[in-house]
């Protein structure tokens, strides 16, 4: 990996450009995770969730990269945060994906009912055991955020939010980045909403590249700001990494951001209070 295809936060390493395995399952599911890492994605996101970590664990093996190149990410799901369930969880994943221990850890989203000081300290204590080298969130709000980083002193590598040209997200971008942390962006390209983008598809006629890859370009020339774009199709396993030969302008920077106008695609009956 070069510079340029990856983030330094805290001298901490890890690809700018992931690959999200939500929804990736059985054999197509597992040749999609191993068509990314035969396609140079280095970052494999998964979830227990998604139930898929055995499939990621495969795919893993077989594409003879060596576990020093890779980052993979998993999550807890917000029922299972207390302290001896997280304990359980991280070692069925681990079972799962074949492997000793994960890159990242992250609270999936986060629970109404179990305490977070209680569940930061048990993502604390499996990064002491080895299970984990870093620990971060997902869905956390800015206020959320303030009591995990203020209050209970965590030491939080990344959050991963929804972010695409429709949702801004500054506001909490400026919390990550006084923390510095990572914001770690999924459905980068809006659930394919990019593709009916007027100022998207001109500029990717101006650069030669697609919607979709001018939406993650804009993502990850953001500072302190990575992408874990999805797809099952070999097609756009390849074009959504093929980012890396160009540079948007200063201008053309400003008016994607100009897009926004706080569209929400993940909306579910857990979620927070989001940010305005």
């Amino acid at each position: 990996m070069t510079a340029a295809t990856t983030r330094t936060i805290r001298g901490e390493t890890i690809p700018v450009l992931g690959f999200g395995t939500f929804e990736l399952t059985g054999p197509e599911g597992e040749a999609a995770i191993r068509t990314a890492l035969d396609l140079d994605y280095r970052h494999i996101d998964t979830a227990i969730r998604y139930g898929n970590e055995a499939e990621v664990g495969r795919a893993l093996r077989a594409s003879g990269v060596p576990r020093g190149d890779l980052f993979v990410t998993t999550k807890i799901w917000f029922n299972d945060l207390a302290p001896d369930t997280v304990s359980r969880r991280v070692a069925e994943s681990l079972e799962r994906l074949a492997l000793d221990r994960v890159d990242l850890l992250l609270v999936h989203w986060p629970s109404r009912d179990i305490p977070l000081g209680e569940t930061l300290a048990a993502f604390a204590e499996e990064r002491a055991k080895g299970r984990t080298r870093l620990i971060g969130v997902s869905n956390f709000t800015v206020k959320l955020l303030d009591e995990a980083l203020d209050v209970h002193k965590a030491d939080l590598f990344c959050n991963q939010v929804e972010y695409h040209p429709f949702l801004s997200q500054q506001t909490l971008l400026e919390r990550t980045r006084r923390a510095d942390m990572l914001l770690n962006a999924y459905q980068p390209i809006a659930r394919g909403k990019v593709f009916g983008c007027e100022l998207l598809n001109e500029l990717g006629r101006k650069y030669g590249k697609s919607a979709a890859q001018v939406t993650l370009r804009w993502l990850i020339q953001q500072d302190r700001v990575g992408a874990i774009p999805r797809s099952s199709r070999i097609d756009n396993i390849r074009a959504n990494i093929d980012i890396f030969d160009f540079e948007l302008s200063p201008e053309d920077m400003a008016a994607i951001h100009g897009l926004a106008r706080g569209e929400r695609y993940s909306r579910f009956d857990w979620e927070p209070e989001w940010d305005d």
